[in-house]
């Protein structure tokens, strides 16, 4: 199967779980409760996450026409196939940087070209789809991973804990950038090699949390109580451990979204990030600061986005936070 039909498929079946979970949400009075409150607070934070998200989609939407061999996105649709120079150009310029020869394209490049040709603003906007899946699958594979060991270290603890603490102890040992580093050279730079390698080496923080939590909780009163009216072990740990680290999961979610899309661009400064990728953007920028006149469009544009989106995933992270904790449930109301 062609990569651009995968891509199609994922983002149908996306689209699909998000209409779902969207349906559910609008019929419970507590979901309706919590969006209203962060509308209420980070309206603006989460127009900006909205717009990320529908750059993103659009970017994955693909498909091959008008003679063209290579499929095109939706967002690729929106510039002409031949939208390039044969080197730098400024912002709206003319002519080209070096030479002042006639541009192909006069006046058209917003946000100029970059070393060779490409529209900065076309790069910039193709950015977001890497830069959410690497901070999306990357969460979704390092807090269910923290939550199991997390989780069941502290509530069973005994061999269970020590078993995890140890695996924790040795990962923490490790130097992070070069364990990193080591995983991304033996699995490969694609995207989803890229966003294991990144999973496995950042789950131990939220671990350590989780387990210092659920040591505390197992001890409450109305988990006694569950227990004492014989209820499940695992029924307890779903209906009474997880759901009171709901909080922990929403804010954890937006600091490891940021750590991985910030770790990615290093990667990328290192050469081993993923191509297109506002991280690759700013490692070719790099050697363009020293030029004289310096050429800065091309790292403001995607140090800008980088900033924008990170800044308005903190945001909304924290609000929700709030909302869905239990010491701050009467701010709510």
């Amino acid at each position: 199967m062609d990569a651009h039909v995968t891509s199609n498929f994922v983002v149908a079946l996306f689209l699909a779980a998000g209409g779902m979970a969207w349906w559910a949400a609008a019929r419970s009075t507590f979901w309706r409760t919590v969006w209203r409150s962060l509308v209420r607070r980070r309206r603006w934070a989460l127009a900006v996450v909205g717009l990320y998200t529908v750059i993103a989609v659009l970017d994955s939407i693909a498909w091959v026409s008008g003679g063209i061999p290579q499929p095109r996105s939706v967002i690729d649709r929106v510039f002409p196939a031949d939208f390039h120079e044969r080197s730098y150009s400024a912002p709206l310029a003319d002519v080209e940087f070096n030479g002042g020869k006639p541009l192909a394209h006069p006046g058209r490049h917003l946000l100029g070209t970059d070393i060779l040709g490409r529209d900065t603003l076309h790069q910039m906007l193709k950015g977001a789809r890497v830069a959410l899946l690497i901070g999306g699958l990357t969460s979704l594979l390092t807090i269910p991973l923290a939550l199991l060991f997390g989780v069941s270290a502290g509530y069973v603890g005994g061999r269970v804990d020590d078993a995890v603490f140890f695996l924790m102890s040795v990962i923490a040992s490790i130097p992070t950038l070069l364990l990193l580093v080591a995983l991304v050279m033996v699995l490969g730079k694609g995207p989803v090699q890229v966003c294991v390698a990144m999973g496995f080496t950042s789950w131990v923080g939220f671990c350590r949390i989780t387990r210092g939590e659920t040591l505390k909780l197992r001890e409450l009163d109305y988990v006694h109580a569950a227990r004492a009216l014989g209820v499940a072990e695992w029924r307890i740990v779903l209906g009474h451990v997880v759901p009171n680290l709901s909080h922990l999961v929403i804010i954890t979610f937006a600091l490891t979204f940021s750590g991985m899309v910030l770790s990615e661009a290093i990667l990328s400064w290192l050469g081993l990030g993923i191509d297109g990728s506002w991280g690759q953007m700013i490692d070719q920028a790099r050697d363009e600061l020293s030029r004289d006149p310096v050429i800065a469009w091309n790292l403001v544009a995607a140090a800008s986005a980088l900033f924008g989106l990170i800044l308005a995933v903190n945001l909304v992270g924290d609000a929700l936070r709030d909302v869905l904790d239990p010491r701050t449930a009467r701010e709510r109301l």
